[in-house]
């Protein structure tokens, strides 16, 4: 497969998607509504640029979001979906950015990237027959032990083909690692700041 072309900044004139606050349900009507417009009105051969600015939000929106792009370039292989992120990709959206190939993760100059870990909280009240009680603990650690798994296929995905390993993210995102958008670079996770 041959490399993708280089783009520069008139490359994301005019992004076909633009996004911009919590990943929510609401991002996420509105992202579904702007990719379907852009799948209509270009050629299967073209480009469909991204863009985002977030603090964060659902990480399960965000990988809908994520799958979303995955299905539709696994569906037309010609079509190229590229993603710029502007000022912050925090938290879930740096989970969406990780579901674009790094040749096609762009960030402007000074964007900050934010991986951390999924967050939880929950009050487990422990109470009634004690069987009944060991079934309510187990859920609760199944489902802290699915969302980890889920967490890290996130991670894997991200960190796919640079200089970053797992055992870094796993160390550094219990307590929020900030990656400038020129280090992100330097580590692989993107191509090029525009």
């Amino acid at each position: 497969m041959a490399a993708a072309p280089a783009l520069t900044a008139p490359d994301f004139r005019n992004p076909a998607i633009l996004l911009s606050g919590p990943v929510d349900y609401d991002m996420y009507r509105d992202f579904r509504t702007k990719l379907e417009a852009a799948l209509a009105s270009q050629s299967s051969a073209g480009r469909v640029h991204v863009e985002l600015s977030t603090l964060g939000g659902d990480p399960e929106v965000a990988r809908m979001m994520g799958e979303d792009i995955r299905f539709h370039s696994d569906l037309n292989p010609d079509r190229r979906f590229v993603f710029l992120g502007k000022a912050a990709i925090y938290s879930a959206g740096t989970t969406f950015m990780s579901f674009f190939a790094t040749e096609n993760r762009f960030l402007t100059r000074g964007t900050r990237l934010m991986i951390h870990e999924r967050k939880m909280s929950k009050t487990l009240q422990v109470e009634g027959p004690l069987t009944t009680c060991i079934a309510s603990v187990r859920a609760t650690l199944h489902e802290i032990e699915s969302s980890i798994a889920i967490q890290n296929e996130g991670f894997a995905n991200l960190i796919r083909g640079s200089a970053v390993t797992m055992e870094e993210v796993l160390r550094r995102a219990p307590s929020n690692w900030y990656i400038e958008a020129n280090e992100a670079v330097a580590l692989g996770l993107v191509t090029a700041v525009i």
